[in-house]
């Protein structure tokens, strides 16, 4: 079992964005509310009127790959003329010839847009989409922000798109060791949550990494004792000499701001770098995913250059994903030290 006692419940306003680490079982839960994963214990029900979209990536991968466009859409919509059918192609930037090309020389960002068409084409009442915005350019990430604004239905949304998240969903829950849980805050308040988490999991791998004989614990916890009285006494004093101490000249602030600077130097230092960092990775991603657009590296005789450069681009989403955390890690640092100043 990866979550126990979840309780979750779709109604048709729902607007639920998962939140949670790598791992904790975000997508294993959106597998088990469409149905695509049974439960191991408890119940689940579906109501008779339910018309589910559901998007993950690998849906992408069973589009047919010899038809076109409006050869999949004609599938599933009858007798609806060309015309209509051109049209709403259109409103997912499949427009002239792309329109009557087969999808195995599409890229990876217009397979995703055209597998998100098929699926907003059968007028869902709920909408279950599973990191939608991995292969799509920044205009179609506002595009389909928009659109999922303006649906009329229910949204259970997984993504790493934080902005997406925070201008569609309403309601925030939590995927974290083995539950799911109402989230208390904002996108942001999750922002510092992670960073929190992840300042308490490498504290935890620092302590699990010390070995100490018996002897050695017993003088480290008897030290830790002593240094705990001795900072209790000294808090106490230090209580009482501010309460005593009058109000700093201009030349005692100027020193203090100075001394400030000085202690927290480094920390705004690395957060120069990792902001230079996130930058340099930022364009690398742009120039990826100009790459990615190029219609003949999904020719099979290119496969292999295709192969190259997604395992590029996951590798460059996840160092994204790291200096963001570390990002937060070092902001949420230098605001504990300058409130001691304060």
């Amino acid at each position: 079992p990866l979550l126990h006692n979840a309780n979750v419940q779709v109604t048709p306003d729902t607007r639920l964005g998962l939140l949670g680490m790598n791992g904790a079982g975000k997508s294993t839960l959106i597998k088990a509310l469409v149905g695509e994963l049974g439960v191991l214990t408890g119940k689940y029900r579906v109501s008779d009127t339910l018309k589910l979209g559901y998007f993950n990536q690998h849906q992408m991968d069973i589009l047919d790959a010899k038809a076109t466009p409006i050869e999949m859409l004609r599938r599933l919509a009858g007798k609806t003329s060309d015309a209509m059918l051109r049209s709403f192609l259109g409103s997912f930037d499949f427009r002239g010839e792309r329109i009557d090309t087969p999808s195995e020389l599409f890229s990876g960002g217009e397979r995703a847009r055209l597998t998100l068409a098929l699926i907003v084409w059968q007028r869902p009442n709920v909408l279950v989409l599973d990191e939608p915005t991995n292969h799509l350019d920044l205009q179609m990430r506002q595009a389909l922000t928009i659109a999922l604004q303006g649906f009329k239905g229910a949204v259970v949304l997984v993504s790493h798109d934080r902005e997406l998240i925070a201008n569609v969903c309403d309601e925030l829950y939590l995927v974290h060791d083995g539950i799911i849980e109402e989230f208390d805050g904002d996108i942001g308040d999750y922002g510092k949550w992670l960073a929190e988490k992840r300042k308490q999991e490498n504290a935890s791998d620092k302590n699990t990494g010390k070995k100490k004989s018996k002897k050695e614990s017993k003088k480290f916890v008897s030290r830790e004792t002593d240094s705990s009285q001795v900072n209790n006494k000294t808090s106490d004093n230090s209580s009482k000499s501010k309460a005593a101490t009058p109000a700093l000249s201009k030349e005692e602030q100027r020193k203090l701001a100075a001394e400030q600077r000085k202690m927290t130097a480094p920390i705004r230092r690395e957060i120069e770098e990792t902001e230079k960092t996130l930058a340099k990775i930022d364009k690398q991603l742009v120039t990826l995913e100009e790459k990615l657009a190029d219609t003949e590296l999904y020719e099979e005789s290119r496969k292999s250059d295709l192969l190259v450069l997604l395992n590029e681009q996951t590798a460059l989403q996840q160092q994204h994903s790291d200096n963001e955390e570390k990002l937060l890690l070092s902001m949420t640092t230098l605001e504990e030290m300058e409130a001691k100043f304060a």
